[in-house]
């Protein structure tokens, strides 16, 4: 099975953190993430994710920081998930593919129920 990359990005807006949710029509339905998507052919990871922010909510970001990519198998599809933490910069917040979103504190986001791929980024993340 082909590994698919995709890009995610943690978004800081001041000091609370952006997750989304996947909408029920989505792969992993009603799952939280943090925002991305695949990386097309000739594309930089960070020009991909600053791509799929704009395309998916509307706003323009600054990349900080590659974190630990994690490959994951999913019954069906497979995905080596590339992880940044990033700063909101410009743009209002629409939803084009998520059903809902949440600004959290960093110690809040545990709580969620996130897609599986995204869970030891989530724990990478909270322990910097």
């Amino acid at each position: 099975m082909k590994t698919i990359p995709v890009t995610c990005a943690i978004i800081e807006f001041g000091n609370k953190i952006l997750a989304v949710q996947r909408s029920k029509t989505m792969k992993l339905p009603l799952k939280w993430e943090f925002a991305g998507g695949k990386i097309e052919a000739g594309e930089t990871e960070i020009d991909c994710i600053k791509r799929e922010i704009f395309e998916e909510l509307n706003i323009h970001i600054e990349v900080k920081k590659r974190l630990t990519p994690v490959i994951h198998q999913y019954p069906d599809f497979k995905i080596e998930l590339i992880p940044f933490t990033a700063k909101y910069l410009s743009g209002k917040l629409i939803l084009k593919e998520h059903c809902s979103y949440l600004l959290a504190k960093k110690e809040e986001l545990i709580n969620l129920d996130w897609a599986e791929a995204d869970v030891p980024i989530l724990n990478e993340f909270l322990a910097l």
